[in-house]
């Protein structure tokens, strides 16, 4: 795996720069970093001001990476030059092969074989490619490159990668690395989950995961892995799990035994992309914990909505030395329970005051804080106090800072710069929690 993170010299067959083309997204990518990149391309004597060159054994130099985006067809004796050339690793981002069919997987099969005489690794077919932000690569046709981050999110499907990355643009989380297996004929999906754990930039590993080929090898890679793994499963229904096969050429096996399994090995199972990110985010940014959770709000129904949501985790009731703290401080009608409603007008001193006692109780070790935008909120200077207390208490702390508008905007941003996540919905935060949690105890009881 290592070969692809980092790759100096890469060649790409079928460089080009017409519009709208894999090979023109594979060229612009690349060329985000001042790597040293050959067009292979025998119809053009440049591509990009580049000197292209009509095949891999015309490159006068030696080459760390290929990647091929030319039409099947022509695939094999690419594969055939990049073994004769002894390159580090191959990506074929080319379709067509093993699922299509017999004929196709015996094609893929080939190639394999091919590059297996100089053990030359492989990424593909069927497949988006590669992103490595840390290391500003982008050897894929993505329509952009995402953030550094300490996520590394493995998906069956590429275009789901392209619509995470689009969206990720506008958040505040990044990615360690992010790759397509395809048809995974040479590296496989145990190989890239194995490669995230021991990689020093991983911290969650992200899945999305259409169908399997060897479920007790998954199976016992994810028990052995020593960082969180967050699931989701595509291929439940009846009709979605023909639609796998003609995918990437996976099976899909029975949902209710894949559930059972990855709850058994210890990763965790989401049920949309949202919540899988949601997750991902929180676990990369904030640590397990096992204890009491407290939940302060300018508003007592999203309060109740929240404690509803975080049924059965311990929301210890506020003590009297805790209460004692702020009863000065608190407008007369505030709850003095957990969820303590700090009520609709609250300025930052009282979200200051309130944050700081519930976080000296001694039963609690994490804390959400809610915020509904009235006209007297100060949504900067409470993320300014959220960013402050987790830093004098330790403790862990996620954010529900409800409403798009810029005054929000600015305070959201300070807190994931200070890597506090907030979530829109207290629903979200809630899992996110929850995960935290469950972490927490699961960590508390292997230890014991």
């Amino acid at each position: 795996m290592k070969v692809f993170f980092d790759p100096k010299k890469v060649a790409v067959v079928g460089a080009t720069e017409r519009d709208r083309s894999v090979g023109r997204g594979l060229m612009e990518n690349l060329m985000i970093d001042e790597r040293t990149i050959f067009p292979v391309n025998p119809n053009h004597e440049h591509v990009f001001g580049l000197k292209a060159y009509p095949d891999i054994l015309s490159i006068p130099e030696e080459i760390d990476l290929v990647v091929i985006a030319i039409p099947k067809a022509g695939v094999r004796n690419v594969v055939k030059e990049c073994v004769a050339k002894e390159v580090g690793g191959v990506i074929i981002i080319s379709a067509g092969f093993g699922e299509t069919g017999t004929e196709g997987k015996r094609e893929e099969e080939d190639i394999v074989q091919i590059l297996n005489e100089k053990n030359i690794p492989l990424i593909g077919p069927n497949c988006l490619g590669i992103i490595r932000p840390p290391s500003k690569l982008n050897a894929s046709f993505a329509p952009d490159t995402p953030k550094s981050g300490k996520i590394a999110f493995i998906s069956q499907s590429g275009a789901l990668i392209d619509s995470v990355i689009d969206g990720s643009v506008e958040e505040n989380y990044g990615f360690s690395f992010l790759v397509s297996p395809g048809n995974a004929a040479g590296l496989s999906l145990v190989d890239y989950i194995k490669q995230a754990n021991e990689d020093e930039k991983t911290e969650v590993i992200a899945l999305y995961i259409e169908g399997l080929n060897d479920g007790r090898e998954f199976y016992e890679t994810i028990k052995n892995i020593n960082k969180p793994v967050v699931v989701i499963k595509g291929g439940k229904s009846e009709v979605s799990r023909k639609a796998v096969s003609s995918h990437t050429g996976s099976m899909a096996g029975e949902s209710d035994i894949f559930s059972a399994a990855v709850r058994q090995a210890g990763a965790i199972e989401v049920s949309s992309i949202k919540e899988l990110f949601n997750v991902a985010k929180a676990l990369s940014w904030q640590r397990p914990f096992n204890g009491g959770i407290a939940i302060v709000t300018n508003g007592g129904g999203v309060g109740v909505l929240t404690a509803d949501y975080l049924e059965g985790e311990s929301l210890p009731e506020m003590k009297p030395k805790t209460l004692d703290l702020m009863v000065d401080h608190m407008h007369p009608g505030y709850s003095a329970s957990n969820p303590l409603d700090i009520v609709g007008d609250a300025t930052a001193d009282r979200y200051k005051v309130a944050i700081e006692g519930v976080l000296r109780q001694d039963d609690i070790e994490a804390l959400i804080v809610i915020q509904t935008l009235q006209i007297m909120t100060e949504p900067e200077k409470n993320a300014k106090i959220m960013i402050e207390a987790r830093e004098k208490h330790g403790k862990t702390m996620v954010a529900c800072f409800m409403g798009k508008g810029e005054e929000t905007k600015r305070a959201i941003n300070l807190l994931e710069k200070e890597m506090i996540p907030n979530y829109q919905d207290p629903l979200e935060a809630s899992q996110a929690l929850k995960v935290l949690s469950s972490i927490g105890k699961n960590n508390e009881k292997n230890s014991i």
